[in-house]
């Protein structure tokens, strides 16, 4: 018998549900979590409406679908928040994953007219800059493009392409970043993306601009991070301020 309520209220009862049950500890977090028959067959519905549940959860970074392995219940520490500044490493670590990362190409460019602004050089002043494939797990997850600043250039050039973490050998050079802003926002995966990623091109995937700065507001880094869907969620904690009526 087809289930007669609409298909979109249908997909987000199960979706509420299954976050529920994963909250519960009934899928716990590296579980893979029953086929879309199954799970089709248990709720007596579709499986088109199971796969909308699912996207659903994914966008929430709760589970994760991985080629020939279903869909996997994701840690739970794998949510970053802003009141620190964290690196991909540590990040990785407190979370319980192995994190890893290759530096797949380096150059020496000139600055753009932002990049003059930002680092206070002059236009056409060469920068470093490299492209890194950071890994959980073994796994491709996230693409790190970084543009540096001149005067870190003596630390980072020397850094090997495994490097686990450059903001450790920032620090054990006396320089500590203190700071990072963020600009977040959705995009599509280019050709390079997906063959470094193991992805369809134009796959969604979560980009993050960073400007990395140490205590006295001098900029070490401008960064552009992509990630996979389902890999990792960023929480904001908004504070309100309250104006009394005169």
């Amino acid at each position: 018998m087809s289930d007669p309520r609409p298909e979109g209220s249908r997909t987000g009862q199960i979706s509420a549900d299954l976050r529920r049950r994963i909250a519960d500890g009934e899928f716990p977090a590296g579980m893979r979590l029953p086929s879309e028959a199954a799970l089709s067959a248990a709720y007596g519905t579709t499986r088109s409406v199971i796969r909308g549940a699912l996207a659903r959860l994914a966008r929430l970074s709760l589970v994760a679908s991985r080629p020939r392995g279903g869909w996997v219940v994701q840690d739970p520490n794998q949510t970053q928040g802003f009141a620190r500044v964290q690196s991909f490493t540590e990040w990785a670590t407190e979370g319980g994953r192995k994190p890893g990362g290759m530096i797949t190409s380096r150059m020496v460019s000139p600055a753009d007219p932002r990049e003059a602004q930002h680092f206070r050089i002059r236009l056409g002043d060469p920068l470093l800059r490299f492209v890194r494939v950071r890994t959980l797990d073994s796994r491709p997850v996230m693409i790190e493009r970084s543009t540096w600043a001149p005067w870190v250039d003596d630390v980072i050039v020397g850094v090997p392409d495994d490097v686990r973490s450059t903001t450790a050998v920032l620090a054990e050079a006396g320089i500590r970043v203190a700071s990072t802003n963020h600009r977040i926002e959705a995009v599509s995966a280019t050709t390079e993306d997906a063959e470094m990623l193991g992805i369809r091109r134009s796959s969604p995937l979560l980009q993050v601009g960073r400007a990395t700065t140490t205590g006295e507001g001098r900029l070490v880094e401008l960064g552009v991070d992509r990630y996979r869907a389902g890999v990792i969620a960023f929480e904001i904690e908004a504070g309100q301020t309250v104006r009394a009526a005169l």
